[in-house]
C-alpha cells in the first residue's frame, strides 16, 4: 500500500530530524512543515503549512516527496526557504478572494459532489467581495452578515474556516458559530399522506406527476429524480437506483409500496427541464411546485414525510438514513424531534398487533407466594 512507503518515507525523515512529513490528499502528496508565511499572508512568524507538490501519491511521487522533504528542511534551517518554487502553478501568488477561491476550488472540488460543492462553498464564497485581498476581517464580515445561531451561520462558519486554512490564515471561527442544532429548528408541518396522494390527483402534466409520485413514494431529494435508474422498476420490483446527486448512488425502496401502482411509476416521464447542475434541476422543481402547481407543501416537505413514515413502518434506522443518503447520526437528529404523539400512537398500535409480540407472564393465583411459585415440580 501507498501509505505504506509514506510511512516508510516518514520514519527516515524523523530519524534524519528533518522536520518535515509527507501527508497524501487524496491522489497526490504534499510536504507539511514550519515554514514562513506565505507571499501576501498577514501572518509574521512561521507556522505549521501545507506545501503541494503536484506528485500524485504513488511509488515514483513517494520517491521525489522525500528528496523534495530533505530540501525543504536543509533550506529551512539554513533560513533559505522560499516559497517561490512551490507557487509556479501561478505567475504570482494568490492574494484576492477570487484567486484563493480558484486555487481552493482546483484543490478541493473534486473530492466533494457537485451538489455539495454549490451548496455548501460555492455559494458561501459567492457573497465575499471578490476583488479585494484575502483577510481575516473579511471572512469575520461575511460570517456576521447570516443570522445568529442558523444553520447559514454554521454553514458559513464551516466553509470559510475551511478556506481560512488553506489560505493560511491562523483564526478559529467555531466562536462565531452559535449553538444552532437541527434540534434548534421548529419541526414541520409536514402534509398527511392523504393530502399527499389527493394533490397528486390535481396535476394535469402527467411528466411532472411522475416526478411528484416519486419523491412521494420514495423519499428522494428534488433533482435525484432526474438522475435514477428504474429499470427493475419498469420490470416489476418496486427497487430504484439514484445514480448521483447529493450523495451519490444508493439504493431506494417504496413507502407506500400501493402508490408505485397508485401513482403509474412503473412508465417513467420526465418532464423537459435542463441544467448545468444538480442544484438547476433541483430548482425547477421547487419552483413548479410552488409557482405553478401551487401546492401547499414542498417536494422536501414529501421528503421529509417519508422519513417519518418510515417509523411506522418500523423499517430500521440505519436502513432508512442509508435510503435517503445520509448518516444515521443526521437521521436521527434531523428527523426523531419531528416525530408527533400520533405517529408514536399508530407505531405502538402497529407493535401491539403483532401475532408474534412477547406476552406478559401469567398472574399467581391468589395466596401463592413468589418463592413457593419459583420452586421446582419435584421441591413442591
Amino acid at each position: 500500500m501507498i501509505q505504506d512507503r509514506i510511512n516508510q518515507a516518514n520514519g527516515r525523515l524523523k530519524s534524519a530530524k528533518v522536520g518535515v512529513t509527507i501527508q497524501a490528499k487524496g491522489d497526490r502528496l504534499y510536504l507539511v512543515a514550519t515554514l514562513p508565511p506565505r507571499p501576501g499572508s498577514d501572518r509574521t512568524r512561521p507556522y505549521q503549512q501545507r506545501i503541494a507538490l503536484g506528485a500524485r501519491a504513488n511509488p515514483s511521487g513517494v520517491q521525489f516527496a522525500e528528496k523534495e522533504a530533505r530540501k525543504v528542511g536543509a533550506l529551512r534551517d539554513c533560513k533559505q526557504f522560499s516559497w517561490e518554487p512551490y507557487l509556479s502553478e501561478r505567475c504570482a501568488p494568490p492574494v484576492t478572494v477570487v484567486e484563493w477561491v480558484e486555487r481552493f476550488k482546483t484543490h478541493h472540488q473534486s473530492s466533494v459532489s457537485e451538489v455539495t460543492w454549490d451548496k455548501e462553498y460555492q455559494e458561501v464564497f459567492d457573497c465575499l467581495p471578490q476583488n479585494r485581498p484575502l483577510t481575516v476581517e473579511i471572512l469575520q464580515d461575511a460570517i456576521r452578515q447570516t443570522s445568529e445561531n442558523s444553520r447559514t451561520r454554521k454553514r458559513f462558519c464551516t466553509s470559510l474556516g475551511v478556506l481560512a486554512k488553506f489560505a493560511g490564515l491562523d483564526y478559529n471561527f467555531k466562536p462565531l458559530q452559535g449553538i444552532y442544532s437541527s434540534k434548534r429548528v421548529d419541526p414541520r408541518t409536514l402534509p398527511h399522506d392523504q393530502a399527499i396522494a389527493e394533490c397528486f390527483n390535481t396535476i394535469k402534466n402527467p411528466a411532472w406527476r411522475w416526478v411528484y409520485g416519486m419523491i412521494a413514494t420514495y423519499g428522494l431529494r428534488n433533482h435525484e429524480v432526474f438522475f435514477l435508474d428504474t429499470d427493475d422498476l419498469v420490470q416489476g420490483s418496486h427497487l430504484v437506483t439514484v445514480l448521483e446527486g447529493k450523495t451519490g448512488r444508493r439504493l431506494v425502496w417504496p413507502c407506500y409500496p400501493e402508490w408505485v401502482e397508485e401513482f403509474n411509476l412503473r412508465k417513467p416521464q420526465l418532464p423537459q427541464v435542463t441544467g448545468k447542475k444538480h442544484t438547476d434541476f433541483g430548482h425547477r422543481v421547487s419552483k413548479h411546485f410552488g409557482e405553478c402547481l401551487n401546492l401547499p407543501f414542498t417536494a422536501y416537505d414529501m421528503r421529509h414525510r417519508w422519513a417519518v413514515r418510515t417509523l411506522e413502518f418500523g423499517l430500521d434506522i440505519s436502513l432508512a438514513a442509508q435510503q435517503m443518503g445520509h448518516s444515521v447520526k443526521v437521521h436521527s437528529e434531523t428527523y426523531h424531534h419531528w416525530i408527533t404523539a400520533d405517529v408514536h400512537q399508530r407505531a405502538f398500535e402497529a407493535m401491539m398487533l403483532r401475532s408474534d409480540r412477547p406476552l406478559p407472564p401469567p398472574l399467581l393465583p391468589r395466596g401463592t407466594s413468589n418463592a413457593s411459585a419459583q420452586r421446582s415440580p419435584c421441591q413442591r
